[in-house]
């Protein structure tokens, strides 16, 4: 299988005239040529921070306070999610699932709340039981939470953040299992972010209230850090410092909670590149690259050796035709609509029928 158009290759997304050479759910090369095509070919993105559970609660809760929405135990996703049907559940996320496929997320990083049982439904989501789609080809990384069992079925431990229990032994378990552990930090005030990284986690969300003393121990320690700027806005805690960040560690771009905002990686892209001073490709390493390093997969990049994780948009399309920069026009205006076909592992998921 091969893909041809302008490719933007490697970790600084340099555009290349070409195609891509995929076998067996790997880019095997990428040959520079002539080949008269307007697509745009670049890695799926990585989305680095979700919560699709809240699928069954769409704009819920306007004019709640964070708190109010989503602190445990009982903050209102937390009541909606108990009150869930298990049926109703599964097909809700199966649909976030499908439109992230559709949108190009390739990968995406979830904090599972419910324990082993919230697990097992993302992954009966994930392979179509029990609901009128197909098996889905997006990969999930989860992090379950909420069970002292959840690590027997999940890739790592989501907490909620250091305010709200210790989570010392349960960090302990995590490291000892191989897993990730990430934590929420610095979302509503600078109270929790000390503690967070006192537990030495793989990544940090948030860091909204990111102080001196807070930055100056990520570049000590070289903490990644998941944003969720669009999340942060509509829940009125402020919008994290993304480029004071971005200078002293790894940043990657998530959507947060499927409650308040839809996981479109364009429309996080979009709003971070006008938020912060950052040239396009960082914005794009941090939709792509960058999540793949905090999740531990081989992605986000388009070179030989990656997994073929793939999306191609219509350089010709009413929205792009004209671009003078690929990478910003991608970054700063693609959608949905520019979209012309998603690869993940090697496999063509869109278009499809389901």
């Amino acid at each position: 299988m091969y893909l041809e158009g302008t490719v933007l290759v490697g970790p600084d997304f340099e555009p290349v005239e070409g195609r891509v050479v995929v076998a067996d759910g790997e880019i095997v090369e990428v040959e520079e040529a002539s080949v008269g095509s307007d697509d745009v070919i670049l890695p799926a993105f990585v989305n680095a921070h979700t919560h699709v559970g809240d699928s069954i609660a769409k704009e819920a809760g306007a004019g709640l306070s964070l708190d109010e929405l989503v602190a445990p135990p009982d903050g209102l996703k937390h009541r909606l999610l108990r009150a869930a049907d298990r049926e109703a559940l599964v097909a809700a996320m199966a649909h976030t699932l499908r439109y992230m496929e559709s949108t190009g997320t390739g990968t995406f990083l979830e904090f599972r709340e419910g324990g082993v049982d919230g697990v097992t439904a993302l992954r009966d989501a994930l392979a179509g039981e029990g609901v009128d789609f197909d098996e889905r080809a997006i990969d999930a990384v989860v992090l379950g939470r909420d069970d002292p069992d959840v690590l027997s079925v999940a890739d790592g431990y989501g907490a909620s953040g250091a305010r709200d229990a210790d989570f010392d032994a349960v960090r302990t378990e995590t490291r000892d299992a191989g897993k990730l552990f990430g934590i929420h930090a610095g979302e509503r005030d600078a109270d929790d972010v000390n503690a967070a990284m006192d537990l030495e986690p793989d990544f940090l969300v948030h860091m909204v209230h990111a102080g001196r003393i807070h930055l100056e121990r990520l570049a000590d320690r070289g903490t990644p850090v998941v944003v969720c700027p669009r999340s942060n806005l509509v829940t009125n805690v402020g919008v994290p410092p993304i480029s004071e960040l971005a200078e002293r560690t790894t940043v990657a771009l998530g959507t947060d909670n499927v409650m308040t905002d839809s996981p479109s990686m364009f429309r996080e892209m979009e709003f971070a590149a006008k938020l912060a001073d950052l040239p396009a490709r960082e914005i794009l390493r941090m939709a792509t690259v960058n999540g793949a390093a905090i999740a531990g997969v081989n992605g986000g990049v388009i070179e030989p050796g990656a997994d073929a994780d793939l999306l191609v948009l219509d350089g010709d399309s009413d929205n792009l035709a004209g671009a003078r920069d690929l990478v910003r026009a991608v970054v700063r205006r693609a959608g949905q609509a520019d979209v012309s076909r998603v690869v993940i592992g090697g496999e063509p998921v869109v278009p499809r029928d389901d």
